[in-house]
């Protein structure tokens, strides 16, 4: 199986669950992990597995002013976050499987969700995100909360697996 998992992170977390996603994706096959500013617009005809991943701000994924209020706020932000990557696919996507994560504080549905946010947007280039999951943070800089990385790297197993 051939994975790529592109992911932005503002304060690191979302960095680490894409890395941890990553080890379990490679217990079976390639995964690369690729910074949203760096991800490729066009997408390898090999790919097996596109995982999406990013913060949740404001409920949603973040857009060019909540990643200027994270920078403000000590972040390393990018001006490119997943929201404007999606943007550049092609429609349909080239990818026979779309999964998404994100991170946020808070377990309550009443957050939001970045993974929620970016499965609706992937219905604009005909695709169905197979599996939405978020990851938790204990606070806005983090740390994740006890045992994420763990089921972060468990995750990636399943989804070569299923």
């Amino acid at each position: 199986m051939n994975s790529l998992v592109v992911f932005e992170s503002q304060f690191g977390n979302t960095e680490q669950v894409a890395q941890a996603i990553a080890r379990g994706l490679r217990e079976r096959g390639r995964a690369q992990v690729v910074a949203v500013d760096e991800a490729p617009a066009a997408l390898a005809d090999d790919l097996d597995l596109l995982v999406i991943g990013g913060p949740t701000h404001a409920f949603a994924m973040s857009r060019p002013d909540s990643r200027a209020a994270a920078l403000s706020d000590g972040a390393d932000a990018t001006e490119t976050g997943e929201r404007e990557w999606l943007r550049t696919l092609p429609s349909p996507l080239p990818v026979p499987r779309v999964v998404t994560f994100s991170t946020r504080q808070g377990h309550s549905f009443l957050t939001g969700s970045a993974a929620k946010s970016a499965a609706k947007a992937l219905r604009s280039h005909e695709s169905v995100a197979a599996e939405v999951v978020d990851f938790f943070v204990a606070g806005k800089h983090g740390p994740l909360e006890e045992g994420e990385l763990v089921r972060a790297t468990e995750w990636g197993r399943h989804l070569v697996e299923a």
